[in-house]
């Protein structure tokens, strides 16, 4: 019998195992497609559809930055556990070096070569999910780049070298100093990991959250008895304090205690380099975030397991 792309794709949509096993799994049982699903199940390679349904809020963050470029990926587990799994913590490393040598788009990443192993990046994951036993999903990847400048990184709670659980690059642009740019570009992404923007300035924020937060306090305004020529004024003022909450170069700067904002921080700093320095961009990953997870009764989950 002929084995068909066709038939491979099949065999892999009714596995969830990588494209090169079940190419395998097909020539071993002479293009038999139940027969490759038995050989498959045999070797532990048809579970990870089983599991793909799973909620996987926790995993890993890589950061990898050189130079005047540097990359950020998520890629999550079921449990925290995996974190700590030398396979797992090499896929992340070694995947966050190939979004830093190529793009952040996760579709493309999908369907890059995964070294040394004649797999793709999305083959070799199902076969770390046979390997662990659990879900994992490649999230989101992003890169920054600068033309002449640096793009610093930070791990926060780091489990391994560029690996944790909050993973943030900042971007400069300047001609000074490399080394200065590098260390000022870690303590603001430092400052992010801890005060959690949500835009690096306010032209850039989301319309529809500054929307969102100018109703709650316009109605906050109105059942405040205020005169009505007050409102305005009271609104526009708790706007400002809400830059100052969620845009970076608006905030104050948590690393010292000069009671700075992040904006007279770089402005400081390029006098003392000697040369302007623009900050350009950010990115933080948290592992997990926006992931909604079922919560379970213990007892209710150990009877749902039994009766399988």
């Amino acid at each position: 019998m002929t084995i068909t792309a066709a038939t491979v794709r099949e065999l892999r949509d009714r596995t969830g195992a990588g494209m090169m096993d079940c190419k395998k799994a097909l020539e071993e049982n002479k293009g038999d497609l139940e027969a490759a699903i038995d050989w498959l199940r045999k070797k532990g390679l048809a579970a990870a559809a089983k599991k793909a349904a799973r909620a996987a809020a926790e995993g890993l963050v890589g950061a990898l930055t050189l130079g005047k470029r540097g990359a950020l990926l998520e890629v999550n587990a079921e449990t925290d556990f995996v974190s700590r799994n030398h396979k797992f913590q090499e896929y992340v490393t070694k995947v966050t070096e190939i979004v830093e040598k190529s793009s952040d788009d996760i579709e493309a990443l999908k369907k890059a070569a995964y070294p040394q192993t004649g797999r793709t990046v999305a083959e070799e994951l199902t076969e770390l999910v046979s390997v662990i036993g659990e879900n994992l999903n490649l999230r989101r990847a992003k890169v920054l780049e600068v033309t002449d400048g640096v793009v610093a990184n930070y791990i926060h709670s780091a489990i391994a070298t560029n690996l944790g659980r909050i993973g943030v690059l900042v971007a400069l642009e300047s001609t000074g100093d490399k080394d200065q740019l590098m260390a000022l570009g870690r303590k603001i992404a430092m400052h992010i990991a801890a005060a959690h923007p949500q835009s690096n300035t306010v032209t850039d924020l989301d319309p529809a959250l500054l929307e969102r937060e100018r109703r709650i306090l316009t109605e906050q305004a109105k059942e405040s008895g205020k005169p009505a020529e007050f409102l305005d004024k009271m609104i526009e003022g708790r706007i400002r304090k809400y830059y100052e909450e969620v845009v970076l170069h608006e905030q104050l700067f948590l690393i010292d205690d000069t009671k700075r904002k992040v904006s007279k921080v770089v402005e400081d700093a390029a006098k003392e380099i000697g040369a302007p320095i623009t900050l350009k961009a950010f990115a933080c990953f948290r592992i997990g975030e926006g992931i909604e997870v079922e919560e379970k009764d213990f007892a209710a989950e150990v009877a749902e397991q039994l009766k399988k």
